[in-house]
């Protein structure tokens, strides 16, 4: 059978397509779109949260900016990174979801990772969540960084950083369920802190995925900067 010849422009289209995937090919680069779904940082920032020094933290950050997955703005001499766009912020999603369904390694990496403290705490799904927040028959915390909640959280929401949680424990009732939640579906912080706080005596489960998934399923999101009883919807 005679081979057909590619033509050269859809060769173009199939590399411009590669050019995408490479730049997801890098466990940094997507550690800091992950960062990034929690909303736009400078350089200096996402190299902290990323244990990256700047340099290279700035290289993949160009990387994924020329694959057309981020944008900038500049404020005075700052550069502020951001996500494209929500699709990016799905595909990422898709991902990771793709990878744990067909990735046989990928399950007990996570285990591995989100469970290394103990078993999985008690978790409530979204609706749940609404319906008790309602009812007045829970707490809901956000253990991202300060930075994080500041630019999205759920309504409602009490900011309590992971690193700040165990000195500030007598803040949160001991008669309330405490429901917590942190960047995503593979985030540890809610772990840790659900564990921390179970283990003062209160009561915590968490919610079932995190704050990335609650912006893609469209759910409000209020800002820092947001008059008391306006959300917004937006994923940047």
């Amino acid at each position: 059978m005679a081979i057909v010849e590619k033509s050269p422009a859809k060769a173009r289209l199939y590399e411009a397509f590669a050019a995408s995937g490479k730049a997801l090919s890098n466990a940094s680069r997507l550690e800091l779109l992950d960062l990034l779904a929690q909303g736009e940082r400078t350089v200096d920032a996402l190299a902290k949260s990323a244990g990256l020094n700047v340099t290279t933290a700035s290289a993949h950050l160009q990387t994924l900016k020329a694959a057309g997955f981020v944008a900038t703005r500049r404020d005075g001499v700052r550069i502020f990174y951001r996500l494209a766009g929500d699709d990016v912020a799905r595909l990422f999603a898709l991902l990771r979801k793709v990878a744990e369904a067909h990735q046989a390694e990928v399950p007990a990496a996570r285990d591995d990772y989100l469970l290394a403290g103990g078993g999985d705490p008690g978790v409530v799904g979204s609706e749940e969540l609404a319906l008790r927040l309602r009812g007045g028959a829970s707490v809901l915390l956000d253990v991202r960084p300060r930075e994080e909640y500041e630019a999205g959280h759920i309504p409602g929401a009490l900011s309590i950083p992971i690193d700040e949680l165990a000195d500030r424990i007598d803040e949160l009732p001991l008669d309330t369920e405490i429901v917590v939640y942190c960047r995503g579906e593979y985030c540890v912080f809610a772990y840790d802190a659900v564990r921390l706080l179970t283990g003062h005596d209160r009561r915590a489960v968490r919610l079932n995925d995190g704050m990335l998934e609650w912006r893609l399923a469209d759910l409000p999101v209020t800002h820092a900067d947001v008059p008391p009883g306006k959300t917004t919807r937006t994923v940047n």
